[in-house]
């Protein structure tokens, strides 16, 4: 039976409130180091396929269970997390600091806005999201373990259980809705299971 775990990386500095100087490279605190050794442990046998975002905290948290299972190959696929503010706006802010700019960005609900240079629109995050259920389906193994972030992880789920048939502001609107509802903590995710009747994935209950 194919499936795929989504796994959200450990607990980073910027979850623990502090400045970040960057998206990509926000280290794991010490809480999040255990709890990425903690996913490792979890794992009853090797995957065959460890993937990881590029982003440093994902990376980490991946390399945990990498490390336990040297066997597994290792790939860094683009299941970044959504970047739809300027990253150079946001250089060495906090979550709280960068609050009013998410509300204003949500509230606008166009899902063709880039806020900058290096930003994405939610169009480009839902196609990446797409992109990867695709390569999913097509990959061989079998067994797969996705070390991802919690936006991402809440996309890719979104599409399996809602089916969007268009990605319009009433969509984003909904997205965040979801995704406000929903969060995935860290070091939990959810067990994706192929379903061979109508060739697609299911999300299951959440893993721990």
């Amino acid at each position: 039976m194919k499936q795929t775990r989504l796994i959200r990386h450990g607990e980073s500095a910027a979850n623990a409130g502090e400045a970040s100087r960057d998206h990509a490279s926000i280290p794991l605190t010490q809480k999040g180091v255990e709890q990425a050794q903690r996913v490792a442990r979890s794992f009853t046998q090797a995957p065959q396929l460890i993937v990881a975002s590029p982003f440093s905290r994902a990376q980490a948290t991946a390399k945990a269970t990498a490390t336990a299972f040297p066997a597994a190959a290792f790939e860094t696929w683009p299941v970044q997390e959504f970047t739809y503010l300027e990253p150079a706006r946001c250089a060495n802010t906090t979550v709280t600091q960068r609050r009013d700019w998410v509300e204003a960005y949500w509230a606008k609900s166009d899902p063709a806005l880039r806020d900058g240079v290096g930003a994405e629109s939610f169009l480009d995050f839902v196609s990446r999201a797409k992109v990867f259920l695709d390569r999913l389906a097509a990959h061989p193994a079998e067994d797969i373990a996705v070390f991802s972030h919690g936006q991402f992880i809440n996309a890719v789920v979104w599409l399996l259980e809602r089916k969007p048939t268009e990605i319009d502001g009433r969509a984003m609107t909904e997205w965040r809705e979801y995704e406000i509802a929903n969060p995935v903590p860290n070091g939990g995710g959810y067990q994706l299971v192929w379903d061979s009747d109508d060739a697609r994935f299911r999300a299951h209950a959440r893993t721990p």
